[in-house]
């Protein structure tokens, strides 16, 4: 066995060489002088060499120790040298290190990708839109796993702030399944998103939406919006909106497809009867009807209607939705565009896109009690798609009374855009006063 002293004694050589111990330790001299321990072992057939470090400052006695329970490990068939856990460690922190690079985006966008399928084109577009609109330019080029709870909520905050409370809800909802799959990736560990719940400002109850139910107040609403510097294609989808008692999710998914009995080549209304057909699979999403049989919509077009849809076509008519979105042909007008036009030009509060079936409804109403028109509410109930208590009367009823149903949309019409200008008119930028 090696002593002490001939370890202190030891000096460099031309080439470098050991001096042994017992049990496979020995001190490695190099050229240079320094003095290093180290133990050469076979392992599953390999040979391998572990470095116990530099003499003196591990003396004698702690090399043989170390050699000690390097043996004890080799006898119950681990690694000494540690070669494995390295590289297990190497490899935790390669994975570690491209999870950091991977952005919120480019997770929430992989989400997307996989969740789609299950969604209809409307909703598919309405998510993305909304991660864009209001997500990643805040948190999108983060690194996913280093998003926390309060920057979440930071960025919900400015939803909250333009007093989009159930959109800043609805964010949250899809941060949070963004972070949930992460989760199944295997790239995250925790869901930031699902404690910033309740730190969330309460839902408003839901009341009668905001709607000016005259039509002369109604209408300025129209010509507010329309003499703004919005887009044409938001403009038309405000007017038909406004004309046809739809909700606003069947006129931002309007398809070309859909509108039937319209002359697109002709100047007048003609002897043709339009009408705009909206799927049953539509009017089932639109409604949340969840349990209740899917019905389509017939809706009559009133001549205004008809002129408005002839000028938008020269616009969005090579492609398959009426009110594409700016940014995306292929995506339907963002499900706020509407509601923002007119927030912008003096009507927060006063009145909202869905408001515009409420003025409808009061209006013509109104005019039907005041001339003894008594089979007119259940008619203008069907004109609002309502589902009522009695399904088997709405089944029969809802391809029904379409004369009368024409008759009320055009009186409607012709009340509420008194003195307004063409379609063609906003088209081409011009302005009626």
């Amino acid at each position: 066995m090696l002593t002490d002293k001939e370890a202190k004694n030891a000096e460099p050589r031309d080439k470098p060489y050991k001096l042994s111990d017992a049990g496979g330790l020995y001190l490695y001299v190099a050229k240079t002088g320094l003095k290093s321990w180290r133990m050469k072992f076979r392992l599953h057939g390999q040979e391998k060499l572990l470095t116990f470090g530099p003499y003196p400052d591990v003396k004698l006695s702690e090399a043989r120790a170390r050699r000690d329970e390097a043996r004890q490990r080799i006898r119950n068939g681990e690694d000494p040298s540690g070669a494995r856990k390295r590289a297990q460690e190497a490899k935790e922190q390669a994975r570690f290190e491209e999870s950091q690079a991977l952005s919120f985006e480019v997770i929430a966008r992989g989400w997307h990708d996989m969740q789609k399928d299950r969604w209809t084109p409307v909703h598919q577009a309405d998510v993305l839109t909304s991660l864009e609109r209001d997500v990643f330019p805040h948190i999108g080029k983060l690194a996913l796993v280093g998003i926390d709870s309060p920057t979440i909520l930071k960025m919900l905050r400015k939803v909250e702030a333009r007093g989009s409370i159930e959109t800043a809800r609805r964010l949250r909802q899809r941060v949070s399944a963004v972070f949930v799959y992460a989760i199944g990736e295997g790239i995250a560990k925790t869901d930031p998103a699902a404690v910033v719940l309740k730190a969330l400002q309460p839902m408003r109850k839901k009341g009668r939406q905001p709607a000016l139910t005259d039509p002369d107040e109604a209408r300025q609403v129209l010509i507010a919006a329309e003499a703004s510097g919005a887009s044409p294609v938001t403009k038309f989808a405000s007017r038909l909106l406004a004309l046809t008692q739809a909700r606003p999710g069947m006129v931002r998914a309007a398809e070309w497809t859909e509108f039937e009995g319209v002359d697109w080549d002709g100047d007048a209304f003609g002897p043709f009867q339009p009408i705009w057909r909206v799927p049953a699979g539509r009017m089932k999403l639109i409604l949340d009807l969840k349990d209740e049989e899917a019905f389509e919509h017939i809706v009559p077009l009133c001549w205004q209607a008809v002129d408005l849809l002839r000028a938008v076509r020269r616009l969005t008519g090579r492609g398959r939705l009426v009110f594409p979105g700016q940014r995306h042909s292929h995506r339907p007008l963002s499900e706020n565009a509407i509601g923002y036009l007119y927030n912008r030009v003096g009507f927060f509060g006063r009145h909202v896109p869905h408001g515009w079936r409420s003025s409808f409804s009061t209006t013509m109403n109104a005019i039907a009690v005041k001339r003894g028109r008594k089979e007119d509410p259940a008619i203008i109930e069907l004109m609002l798609a309502h589902v009522p208590e009695n399904k088997v009367k709405a089944a029969y009823d809802r391809a029904g009374h379409m004369e009368r149903r024409r008759e009320l949309s055009q009186e409607w019409a012709d009340l509420l855009m008194k003195g307004m200008c063409p379609a063609d008119d906003l088209l081409e930028g011009r302005r009626r006063n």
